[in-house]
């Protein structure tokens, strides 16, 4: 079952949650010392993500300021917040934090180069491993984040299942043609852009609209496979 590998990483995500939950109510002085301890790590991930194709800056740099058009124009994030806010009014003891929770969550579970290469590992060929490695460190992750910013996290789990799973699925009917290690590479590294944009908003040094931003991951991977095709054209024309 090609989508098994999806299954278990949202389980993982809900299972976490749950645990992060029933951990006792950490006092607010813990709880800030503990979420800028998170951001600092979340920020650290981002970087090394964002700094693991530095062949690509020009593409890089064109993407994010692409996707923040596309992002602006379709306001990704107000959408994203409105649906947290949704189940935060029907939640009690949120402590108002169930948006917040979700969206950088949902962002720092389905960013990242193992999402991408597991779905497609899960689809093309049923190799669930690299999807049981995320499951396992979403899980960790997940506990703490429910014990600090609440019971938005547990919707997370929705994304990773829908996100992991489109991937998963294209796979599956499409095969080899996704696995392209240059492609990944490109998106890994605007998405590790995202992560810090998460790692700082969890500081609170700035609120940044990562929401907003996320079409540029996309961007990123339409550019690296197009490109050389434009390249080639324009080399054909001028012979």
């Amino acid at each position: 079952m090609f989508l098994f590998g999806t299954i278990v990483n949202a389980a993982a995500v809900i299972v976490g949650s749950v645990i992060g939950l029933m951990i006792p109510r950490i006092s607010d002085r813990f709880q800030t010392t503990m979420m800028q301890g998170l951001g600092l790590t979340v920020i650290l991930i981002g970087l090394q993500m964002a700094l693991s194709d530095s062949k690509d800056v020009f593409i890089i740099i064109l993407s994010m300021v692409l996707g923040a058009v596309i992002g602006e124009w379709i306001n990704i994030e107000r959408w994203l917040l409105r649906f947290g806010q949704a189940v935060e009014n029907r939640v009690r003891n949120s402590g108002g934090r169930v948006a917040e929770a979700f969206v950088a969550s949902s962002l720092l579970f389905c960013v990242g180069s193992m999402a991408i290469v597991g779905a497609i590992q899960s689809g093309a060929a049923g190799n669930n491993t690299t999807l049981y490695a995320k499951s396992t460190l979403d899980f960790f992750s997940s506990i703490i984040f429910t014990s600090t910013l609440g019971i938005g996290v547990i919707l997370s789990s929705i994304v990773v299942f829908v996100y992991e799973g489109a991937i998963a699925t294209l796979s599956y009917f499409v095969g080899s043609a996704l696995n392209a290690t240059d492609v990944i590479a490109v998106m890994t590294a605007s998405g590790g852009l995202l992560i810090v944009g998460i790692g700082m908003n969890l500081i609170g040094i700035k609120k940044i609209p990562v929401g907003n931003l996320l079409p540029g991951m996309f961007v990123a991977m339409v550019l690296k496979w197009g490109f050389p095709l434009v390249a080639g054209l324009w080399s054909h024309l001028m012979h």
